[in-house]
C-alpha cells in the first residue's frame, strides 16, 4: 500500500468534511480570508492565521470566510504571554536597529503594545466557533481544549518533536501538525531548545505517528503531490502547506515579495532571530546579514517583533524586499504563482497521480 488512508487513527479529514487531505498553512500577515475560503472551497481547509490579528479582527476574518464559502475552514493562534521586558532590553534593541529606522525616515520608539492577548484572542476564537483550532509557539492546557471542543472545533497543535506531539495527545488534541525544520516562518518549539528541536520533515512524521494514536498532519518542504503522497505513506494523514501557496494572488503579499520567491534557489532560505526575537525561516536578504552578529542578542518574541514592525511596515510601502521578513520554506523554489482553487485542483491532481 501506497498510502495511509488505512492508518488506525481516525479519519480527520472525512470527520470535518473536507476532501482532500490538504489544509493551506496559517500565514499570519501573509494569508487572506480570500485565500482560506478559496482553499475550502476548493476542498481543502483552508486557514486564518490570527496570531497578529485582534479579537475584532479575528472575528471579522471568519465573518469573510463565511460570506465566500459555506465549507469548513480553520483559525490558528500563538500561545503566548504578554512580555514585560524591562526598559533597558528595549532600549539596546531600539539602538541596534536605529541605523534601520533611520534608512527610512523612521524615529526609533516604543510600540504601544507587544503583542495581542492571548485570552481574548481564545475568547473570540470560541465566539468564532471554526471547524479547527489551532496552535503554535506553545501548549493549551486539557480545560481550553475541552472548551474549544464543547463549540464545536477541532483542536490541532503543533509540535517540532514527538515529545510535544506527546504533549499535544495528553491534553487531548483531536490531531497534531508535525512540523519540520523544513517548514517557512516561525518555529514551533516549545519543549526543549531549538537547536535539539530542528528534527526534518521526513524524520518527524513517522515517529509522530507511531508515538500517537491521533492523526497526525506532516508540514515542512512539501511543495506538490508527490510531497502529499509521501507524508502520506509515512502514516500522515494529510499536509499542511504554506509556502506552496504564498505567491497565490490570493495572498496578502507585495510585488516585492512576490519577487524574492520567484528569486529563490533551493539553498535561498535560513532560520533567524533577527526580524522576530524567534527563529523563523526566511529567504536570505540584507537587513538578515546586517543583523546575523546579534542573533543570539535581540530579546525574544514577540518583543523584537514588534520593534521590527514599523521598519517592516516601511519595507512593504517601498517596495523594498531587504527589509522584509521574507518568510518562506526550503522548497521556495517550487513556488507556482496561479489562483488558490486552481492550487489545490493541481496538487489533488498530482497526488492521485503519484499514490496510483
Amino acid at each position: 500500500m501506497t498510502d495511509a488512508a488505512a492508518h488506525p487513527a481516525a479519519p480527520l479529514f472525512d470527520r470535518l468534511g473536507v476532501p482532500l487531505p490538504i489544509v493551506q498553512g496559517p500565514m499570519t500577515g501573509s494569508d487572506t480570508p480570500a485565500l482560506a475560503a478559496a482553499v475550502s472551497q476548493a476542498g481543502g481547509l483552508g486557514m486564518l492565521g490570527c496570531g497578529m490579528r485582534s479579537p475584532a479582527a479575528m472575528a471579522e476574518a471568519a465573518a469573510e470566510v463565511r460570506r465566500r464559502t459555506d465549507r469548513p475552514f480553520g483559525m490558528n493562534l500563538f500561545v503566548q504571554d504578554t512580555p514585560m521586558p524591562d526598559d533597558a532590553t528595549v532600549r539596546t534593541a531600539l539602538e541596534r536597529i536605529a541605523p534601520l529606522y533611520a534608512a527610512f525616515g523612521l524615529k526609533p520608539a516604543v510600540p504601544a503594545q507587544w503583542c495581542e492577548d492571548f485570552a481574548a484572542q481564545f475568547e473570540a476564537l470560541i465566539d468564532a466557533r471554526p471547524a479547527v483550532a489551532s496552535f503554535t509557539f506553545g501548549i493549551l492546557t486539557a480545560a481550553q481544549v475541552a472548551r474549544l471542543q464543547a463549540a464545536g472545533c477541532t483542536v490541532i497543535g503543533t509540535a517540532t518533536t514527538v515529545a510535544e506531539a506527546r504533549a499535544w495527545e495528553a491534553v487531548g488534541a483531536d490531531a497534531v501538525c508535525a512540523s519540520g525544520v523544513e517548514s517557512g516562518g516561525h518555529r514551533g518549539t516549545f519543549l526543549a531548545d531549538f537547536e535539539s528541536s530542528q528534527v526534518g520533515t521526513l524524520a518527524l512524521v513517522p515517529q509522530c505517528v507511531d508515538a500517537l494514536r491521533i492523526p497526525v498532519i506532516a508540514a515542512g518542504g512539501i511543495m506538490d503531490g508527490r510531497g502529499i503522497a509521501a507524508a502520506r505513506a509515512l502514516g500522515a494523514q494529510g499536509v499542511q502547506m504554506g509556502t506552496a501557496f504564498l505567491a497565490c494572488p490570493e495572498s496578502a503579499i507585495g510585488p516585492a515579495y512576490r519577487a524574492a520567491l520567484a528569486q529563490a534557489g533551493d539553498t535561498g532560505t535560513r532560520l533567524t532571530r533577527v526580524f522576530s526575537g524567534r527563529p523563523a525561516r526566511g529567504i536570505v536578504n540584507a537587513t538578515m546579514e546586517q543583523l546575523a552578529p546579534f542573533e543570539a542578542d535581540v530579546p525574544a518574541y514577540p518583543v523584537q517583533n514588534a520593534l521590527m514592525g514599523p521598519v517592516r511596515k516601511a519595507a512593504a510601502a517601498q517596495g523594498r524586499a531587504d527589509a522584509l521578513a521574507l518568510w518562506a520554506g526550503q522548497g521556495v523554489a517550487a513556488t507556482r504563482p496561479m489562483p488558490a482553487g486552481d492550487m489545490v485542483a493541481r496538487l489533488a491532481q498530482e497526488w492521485r497521480a503519484a499514490r496510483s
